[in-house]
């Protein structure tokens, strides 16, 4: 029930991130966002979305459908849903360096009264995808302020907030990378284990390297969490903890098949009744 419980919240932050973006899409891209611009405007959305759908296929495969059923009509269906959740990941990593790309192209702004753009359209760098419009609260605290403008935006703010939102930006990029190669890493080694090679030192090399790729989104996490919103810091919690999951399936499951493999080869049959329960189609 913990498990599951995770993974509802992980679909429930599709909608979060879906309405903190479409506000920021708003200032950046006007009230009509083209088709060719959803991966700029919604990366977060679409790139939680395609990774809910991926997880809840690693756990079908790792701990639901038993290894008998993996194969023909269903292997198929599971391998499209696959290439279509790798697509819409991929399509949204491109989206994450082209927010970086934008963000990082500034301009300088000069403007006498900086009270005199209220309700001019101008709004003003309060985080990563949140761009309230310019208030006369707002305005007070940048009069005098060496201010920068996003180019081809109305949105403006101190270099320091701007070299923020950049660098949670790039965080953004290093944590979606981090996450590609792990999923590769899985994604070896539940082919090694269809095809009965993933053996013990395969999977110890494996879970060392994911070690390692792990502690950097651990540290991703803990950089939202000082320096981002709230909303990144829980994603990025929900994330670890759910892939903790897959890792523990995979563990599982290696160790129930190297189970039957010594019942099968159990020359006295000591195993033969123990045999038939086992399998992660019974976990």
């Amino acid at each position: 029930m913990f498990k599951y419980t995770i993974y509802c919240l992980l679909a429930l932050n599709v909608y979060l991130f879906f309405q903190e973006e479409i506000l920021s899409a708003r200032e950046v891209f006007g009230a009509d966002i083209a088709w060719g611009q959803l991966t700029e405007a919604f990366s977060a959305t679409i790139d939680t979305a395609a990774w809910v759908v991926l997880l809840l296929l690693f756990e079908l495969e790792t701990a639901v459908i038993p290894d008998e059923k993996l194969r023909g009509g269903l292997k198929w269906a599971l391998l499209a849903v696959r290439t279509v959740s790798y697509a819409f990941i991929l399509w949204a990593f491109y989206g994450y360096v082209f927010k970086y790309g934008y963000l990082s192209h500034t301009v300088p702004f000069s403007v006498e009264n900086l009270c005199g753009l209220v309700d001019a359209g101008y709004t003003w760098v309060e985080d990563l995808d949140q761009y309230p419009s310019l208030d006369l609260a707002a305005c007070a605290a940048l009069q005098g302020e060496a201010l920068l403008r996003i180019d081809g935006t109305q949105i403006i703010g101190t270099g320091e907030a701007l070299r923020a939102i950049q660098n949670l930006a790039l965080v953004d990029i290093i944590n979606a990378g981090d996450w590609l190669i792990i999923v590769v890493l899985l994604e070896l080694e539940v082919l090694l284990q269809l095809k009965g090679r993933l053996t013990a030192r395969r999977l110890r090399i494996t879970k060392g390297i994911a070690g390692v790729l792990y502690a950097i989104l651990f540290f991703c996490a803990i950089y939202w969490g000082v320096l981002g919103d709230f909303l990144d810091f829980w994603d990025a919690f929900l994330w670890l903890v759910a892939f903790i999951f897959i890792e523990m399936n995979i563990f599982q499951w290696h160790e129930e098949t190297e189970e039957l493999k010594g019942a099968t080869n159990d020359p006295e049959g000591s195993g033969s009744e123990a045999a038939p329960a086992a399998g992660k189609g019974a976990v």
